[in-house]
C-alpha cells in the first residue's frame, strides 16, 4: 500500500517525553524511496536516566529491469542515555527513583556521569536478480561504523566498532496444483575490526589510560535448506548450515604485546519441519533444530576489561510440538506449543561490586515451556463497531540448571533467574465508525529470581495500558490522527531491567510509575491529480 506522500507526529508525556517524527515518500512503485527522521527524548523516572535519540534513515528501491531489483538502506543514529546503576533492596524500597548512591571507593553515578554515547552508521545493498523463471539470486552488501563513550562508575570506556558482511543466497522452485518444492543455498560472511580503550573515569571524562585492545572478529556461514509441500497437506522444510568464528584480542599497551586467540570449530547445525494439515481449520508442526552460539565480543571482553577467551559456545537441541486450530468461521484462532530445549554452556552474566559484567559458562540448561494464544476478530456490517480484535497469549516457564557447579558452590537443579514462570497478555483493539479508536493492553508477570543462588526474587507485577485516539481521512488524501494514553494505570511499583547476579544484591531498576502521553499524527498523500 505504499503511495507518495508525506507524515508528521509529535508525541508528548510524562516524565519530559518528547518524539518527534517526519517522513517523505517519493517516486513510484517500481522506483520508491522514503526519507525518515525520528527524535525521542525522556528525563526518565530516575535520576541519571535521561534519553536522547536522533534517527535518520533513507530507503530506496529501483526496478532495474524486469528481472533485477536493488534495494538500499542507509542509517544514522546519534543516541544518548544515562545508566543509573542497580540499588539494593532497600534503596530500592526507600526511594526507587534514585539512582546508584556512592559506596566504599566506589563513585555514585551521577558523580561518575554514568551513561552511554554512541554515533552509528549503517548501509546495506540488496541486489535481487531473476536469472531464469524458476532460478533467482540475492546478494547484500552490508557495513556499519559506531563510534561509543561510555563513562561508567568503574571506568571510562571509548570503543570504535567499524565492521561489514556480505550475503549471497541462490534459490530454485518449482510447483503445480498438487506439488510444490524449493531449495535455497548460500553464505554468509562478517569481519570486523574494532578497537576499545579503557581510562580511569575521573568525574565523568577519561584520566590514565588502563588498556587498549585490538580486536579483530571473523565469522563464515554456509547453508542449505529444503521446502516441499504435497497436495496443500504436508510441508516439510528441512536444512543444515555449517559455522566457523575466529576472534583475535590484542592489548597494545603492554610490552611485548600480547595476542590471545580463539577459533570457535565448525558446527553443523541442522533442522527439519513437518507440518500437517487434517483439514483447513486444524494442523499439528514438529520441529527439531540444532543451535549453536558463539561468544559475542561483549562477552569475550566484558567491562571489566578482562580478555576471556576460555568462553566456550553455547550448543542445544530444540524440540517443538505445535497444533492449531480455527473457529467461527476463522474468526477465532488457537495455537498451543511446547517445547523442551537443551542448552550447553549456556553463557551467565556475572556484575561485580562496580555494576561490571562478566561472563562464565554454566553446565546445561533444560528449558521446558508451553505457549498458549487466542487470537479473535473480525468486522461489523451494523451497529458503532467496524473492526475488532482481541488476543490472549499465555506462556509458562520450567527453566531449571542442569549440572552447574561454580567453585566450591552447586547451583545444579536451580531456576534460571529472570525468567518468570508465568506471564500472560491481553490485548483489546477497537476501530468505531466515527474514527474513533481504543487499543487496551494489559501484561502480567509472576516474580523472577534475581541471582543462580534463587536468594533474592523480584515480585510478581501487573501492567495496564490504554490509548484512545480519533483518525479521520478526508478527500482520499489528507488524515488526522489525534490520540491519549496512559501506561501503568495500576501505578505498579516494580523492577525492569534487574541486574542479574550481582555483587552486593544490587539488583533493582525501578520502572516508571503511572505515566501519560498525548500525540497527534498528519498524513498527505499524493493523489494522480497531484
Amino acid at each position: 500500500s505504499w503511495k507518495p506522500g508525506i507524515s508528521a507526529e509529535y508525541l508528548a508525556g510524562s516524565y519530559g517525553l518528547k518524539n518527534i517524527f517526519v517522513s517523505g515518500r517519493y517516486g513510484a512503485k517500481e522506483n520508491m524511496s522514503q526519507l525518515s527522521f525520528a527524535h525521542n527524548e525522556v528525563d526518565g523516572y530516575r535520576k541519571q536516566s535521561r534519553l536522547r535519540k536522533d534517527n535518520f534513515s533513507w530507503v530506496t528501491k529501483f526496478k532495474l529491469s524486469e528481472k533485477q531489483q536493488l534495494t538500499a538502506v542507509v542509517l544514522f543514529t546519534d543516541m544518548f542515555y544515562q545508566t543509573p546503576g542497580a540499588l539494593t533492596l532497600a534503596e530500592f524500597n526507600a526511594k526507587p527513583n534514585a539512582s546508584r548512591p556512592a559506596a566504599g571507593v566506589l563513585p555514585s553515578a551521577e558523580t561518575a556521569k554514568a551513561a552511554i554515547e554512541q554515533l552509528t552508521f549503517t548501509a546495506g545493498f540488496n541486489h535481487f536478480y531473476r536469472i531464469a523463471p524458476r532460478f533467482s539470486n540475492q546478494t547484500i552488501f552490508y557495513g556499519s561504523v559506531a563510534e561509543v563513550n561510555n563513562p561508567a562508575i568503574r571506568n571510562y570506556e571509548r570503543r570504535s566498532e567499524p565492521g561489514f558482511g556480505s550475503r549471497t543466497i541462490f534459490t530454485y522452485e518449482k510447483k503445480n496444483e498438487d506439488f510444490y518444492w524449493k531449495i535455497v543455498a548460500g553464505g554468509e560472511f562478517q569481519l570486523s575490526f574494532f578497537n576499545t580503550l579503557v581510562f580511569q573515569n575521573k568525574n565523568g571524562k577519561p584520566d590514565t589510560l588502563q588498556t587498549n585492545d585490538d580486536i579483530n572478529y571473523s565469522a563464515k556461514s554456509y547453508f542449505i535448506q529444503g521446502e516441499i509441500a504435497v497436495e496443500k497437506k504436508w510441508y516439510v522444510i528441512s536444512g543444515v548450515s555449517l559455522n566457523r568464528t575466529t576472534v583475535s584480542f590484542a592489548r597494545l599497551n603492554q610490552f611485548p604485546v600480547i595476542t590471545q586467540n580463539r577459533s570457535y570449530r565448525n558446527e553443523l547445525a541442522p533442522r527439519i519441519s513437518i507440518k500437517k494439515l487434517f483439514t483447513d481449520r486444524l494442523f499439528m508442526l514438529a520441529t527439531v533444530s540444532r543451535g549453536f552460539s558463539p561468544p559475542t565480543i561483549a562477552e569475550l571482553l566484558p567491562s571489566t576489561g578482562v580478555v576471556n577467551t576460555e568462553l566456550e559456545a553455547e550448543y542445544g537441541w530444540n524440540y517443538e510440538l505445535t497444533t492449531g486450530y480455527d473457529l467461527f468461521k476463522r474468526k477465532l484462532r488457537l495455537e498451543l506449543t511446547g517445547f523442551y530445549f537443551k542448552l550447553n554452556n549456556a553463557l551467565v552474566q556475572r556484575r561485580d561490586s562496580s555494576g561490571a559484567d562478566f561472563f562464565i559458562n554454566a553446565g546445561d540448561v533444560q528449558q521446558k515451556g508451553l505457549e498458549f494464544s487466542a487470537d479473535y476478530g473480525g468486522s461489523s456490517a451494523k451497529g458503532l463497531i467496524d473492526i475488532y480484535r482481541f488476543n490472549l497469549a499465555y506462556t509458562y516457564h520450567h527453566f531449571r540448571y542442569g549440572s552447574f557447579v561454580r567453585t566450591t558452590t552447586d547451583f545444579s537443579g536451580k531456576t534460571v533467574p529472570s525468567v518468570p514462570a508465568h506471564a500472560l497478555s491481553l490485548l483489546a483493539d477497537t476501530r468505531f465508525r466515527k474514527g474513533i479508536y481504543s487499543n487496551l493492553t494489559y501484561y502480567g508477570a509472576s516474580s523472577i529470581f534475581l541471582n543462580d543462588a534463587n536468594s533474592f526474587s523480584a515480585p510478581s507485577y501487573h501492567l495496564l495500558g490504554w490509548r484512545l485516539g480519533w483518525k479521520k481521512l478526508y478527500s482520499k488524501k489528507y488524515s488526522i490522527n489525534i490520540y491519549a494514553g496512559a501506561d501503568n494505570l495500576l501505578d505498579e511499583r516494580y523492577s525492569l531491567g534487574n541486574d542479574i547476579n550481582a555483587a552486593a544484591n544490587r539488583f533493582y531498576n525501578a520502572a516508571p510509575r503511572r505515566n501519560y502521553y498525548v500525540g497527534i499524527a498528519l498524513q498527505w498523500i499524493k493523489t494522480p491529480k497531484d
